[in-house]
């Protein structure tokens, strides 16, 4: 867990999923609401904190893509790359809070703009290891990546055969 001196740089929720759709766009007058959606996988809500910069990505995808989460049908447990499995990622500015009286406040997360340079070269790496782990296995099974949109309000719906989420610090 690499840390700075004042905490944690980013922090992560992990759930498995057998399918999950995420609204990244509200309908209005001139449009539909649009979806993203995968199904079996791994969902990853993120939030980074003041201090972090791209060189904790490539540990945080590792891990995060490595770690022994989704329930194969033997009852065994494999990484979202060992599936292979897809992943939905949900920036989560909120993982940062921390509450004071009635409020909450978030003020050790990241600026807005140094967040979405980050969450976009996060999800980036997601894409890179999630194909050359499906290109490697050679199964013939669709894993995609998606992703919601930074700093917006979004609509989760998911299904899981848990709860099963855990946290994760770096």
């Amino acid at each position: 867990m690499a840390e700075n001196s004042r905490g944690p740089l980013a922090r992560t929720v992990l759930q498995q999923c057998l399918h999950a759709r995420l609204q990244v766009q509200e309908a209005n007058e001139h449009s539909e609401a649009q979806f993203v959606q995968i199904d079996r996988g791994m969902v990853i809500y993120i939030c980074f904190f003041k201090g972090a910069t791209e060189d904790i990505l490539p540990k945080m995808v590792s891990t995060l893509l490595n770690l022994r989460l989704c329930e194969m049908p033997c009852g065994k447990r494999a990484s979202v790359l060992e599936l292979p499995g897809s992943l939905l990622i949900v920036p989560q500015a909120t993982l940062g809070g921390r509450a004071k009286g009635k409020a909450m406040q978030y003020h050790n997360n990241i600026s807005k703009e140094d967040g979405l340079q980050l969450y976009h070269s996060f999800v980036s790496l997601c894409e890179k290891e999630l194909k050359a782990a499906a290109d490697v296995t050679g199964k013939e099974v669709e894993v995609t990546v998606k992703h919601g949109t930074y700093g917006n309000r979004q609509v989760l719906m998911l299904d899981t055969n848990g709860p099963y989420t855990h946290m994760v610090e770096f």
